[in-house]
């Protein structure tokens, strides 16, 4: 018996180690052709047009990517969160962490949890990308606050509205200062108001920014003042951010509870496969073991689900 197990062990290590310079293999593959490709554009008679910046790895992947709805989409909820990074590039590191995952779970518990290692890296990447987007949006909520303000200084000024939403791009921070940026960009080839701050809306979802966005939007159709809106608006912002902050102190250890639980559930199964050696691979080896696993991991998935759910306070 303990033969078969380290031939197993050796098995999945040299799958592994196999698995891994495929990847690297393909990897400078693909590097090098694409080195060469852009020798031979540099080289030919038609000069090639100048990088716009270092290029970035796993360019066919993203191009591939762009060409489907869902790589789209992905593409877009990467550019909400503001991280430097591609499709292609966001793809790749999650193919690894779940390869990683799969053969970490196989090895240290048993075979049979490595699709499921797989998908929880699957569904975490995805998990990743919600946090880093709210985590930005309620960034961009702080700020909006100092945003109004500067609005109701500037208009009061006699300046444009698309004026003062450049002056508030260069002046203001990053989220903020990122996104109105995107913003005078757009009214600077030629966008209307009303789709410009759309979809700044549609960026960074809240129902300050649309208040904000709606002030905004009526003050340019009727072409009347729209300082003393703002100057109230300042105030209003300035006592829900404040509100903001109690609620999510308050709820900081529900909010930690949802993490924990699901960590013990996993901290249980390593405690037991350390004690009884081999158990877990004897209560995966039938059905109604396996059964059982994916029942109580989906039941944890519920539990973080409602806890999360019933600690959402939206002010």
């Amino acid at each position: 018996m303990d033969h078969l197990d380290e031939l197993a062990l050796l098995t999945v290590g040299a799958t592994a180690l196999c698995g891994t310079l495929a990847v690297a293999g393909v990897r400078t593959y693909v590097t090098g052709r694409d080195r060469h490709q852009a020798l031979v554009d540099r080289l030919s008679d038609a000069p090639a047009p100048p990088p716009a910046g270092p290029a970035r790895p796993f360019r066919r992947l993203d191009r591939w990517l762009r060409a489907t709805r869902p790589g789209r989409r992905l593409e877009w909820e990467i550019a909400a969160t503001g991280l430097d990074i591609t499709a292609g590039e966001f793809t790749a590191a999650t193919i690894g962490a779940a390869a990683a995952l799969w053969i970490a779970a196989a090895l240290l518990l048993a075979p049979f949890f490595g699709p499921l290692a797989a998908a929880v890296a699957v569904w975490s990447s995805h998990a990743f990308l919600v946090w880093q987007r709210r985590k930005r949006t309620e960034k961009f909520i702080n700020q909006l606050p100092e945003l109004s303000r500067i609005l109701a200084n500037a208009t009061q000024a006699g300046l444009a509205l698309r004026t003062a939403l450049g002056m508030a791009a260069e002046e203001m921070e990053a989220p903020a200062g990122e996104e109105l940026a995107k913003v005078a960009d757009g009214l600077a080839v030629g966008h209307s108001v009303d789709d410009a701050l759309g979809e700044l809306a549609r960026r960074l979802p809240s129902r300050e920014l649309v208040v904000l966005v709606t002030t905004l939007v009526l003050s340019h159709r009727a072409g009347g003042t729209v300082v003393s809106s703002l100057r109230n608006l300042t105030t209003t912002l300035e006592e829900r951010k404040e509100t903001r902050r109690e609620v999510r102190t308050q709820l900081s250890q529900v909010t930690v509870t949802a993490y924990v639980v699901p960590l013990m559930g996993i901290g249980t199964l390593l405690l037991m496969d350390r004690i009884a050696p081999g158990s877990l691979d004897r209560m995966t080896g039938s059905w109604l073991g396996q059964a059982a696993v994916v029942a109580a991991f989906c039941l944890y998935g519920v539990g973080f689900f409602l806890i999360r759910r019933m600690s959402r306070i939206d002010v």
